[in-house]
């Protein structure tokens, strides 16, 4: 069996240039994947995740049988979005770049998986992560062109998160400068296309 967790984060929703990319994967991969395939579909606008606060993380560190039920509900979104990644083979995040950066609702999301004791641990060499045999893939879409520049923030930094919890299988599809007019914006989907049918051979596997 093979899950495969799609994370879309563009508030435009099914409109959105990233929502586009991650669907073109998703219909690929059932085509391909006919038997035995679980998808999880997390829409983090349409269910936006608040900002972490002191007491969820205080939920967290304290144990089941400690827990009032207000810590115990605190706790439950944690600990049911680092279930749907556990479950997972595979992760694909449909990745907008607002202002240069991740939009809010995915930090939000990031905040919540990246736990002490359960994705990564402290270890007298720094931390490690702790979830293993997963592939990332990300579906970058900009309005501009800033992929291998300075500007291009998100590509390290979801690099670097995404390692930090274990996970350092990850593959970008960039499809960029989709505010440039509509010959540049039908040519960077169709390049996105092409590494999008490369990636469903490697995955359908």
């Amino acid at each position: 069996m093979k899950t495969v967790l799609f994370l879309d984060a563009s508030i435009n929703g099914e409109l959105g240039n990233s929502s586009k990319l991650t669907q073109l994967l998703r219909t690929k991969i059932q085509e391909e994947i006919v038997e035995d395939l679980t998808v999880i579909n997390r829409d983090l606008t349409q269910h936006p995740i608040p900002h972490l606060s002191q007491a969820e993380m205080r939920a967290w560190m304290t144990p089941h049988s400690e827990r009032t039920i207000e810590q115990e509900k605190l706790a439950s979104l944690s600990d049911e979005l680092l279930k749907e990644v556990e479950l997972s083979d595979l992760i694909v995040v449909g990745m907008p770049m607002y202002n240069f950066g991740v939009p809010s609702t995915f930090k939000s999301y990031i905040d919540r998986i990246a736990r002490a004791g359960k994705t990564f641990k402290y270890t007298e060499q720094g931390p490690v992560g702790l979830l293993k045999n997963k592939k990332v893939i990300v579906m970058a879409a900009r309005g501009g062109i800033y992929q291998g520049t300075d500007k291009d923030t998100q590509t390290k930094f979801l690099s670097d998160v995404f390692a930090f919890i274990g996970l350092t299988d990850i593959e970008f599809v960039y499809a960029e400068g989709l505010a440039m007019g509509e010959s540049v914006y039908n040519d960077a989907f169709e390049q996105a296309k092409q590494k999008i049918d490369e990636l469903v051979l490697q995955v359908a596997v």
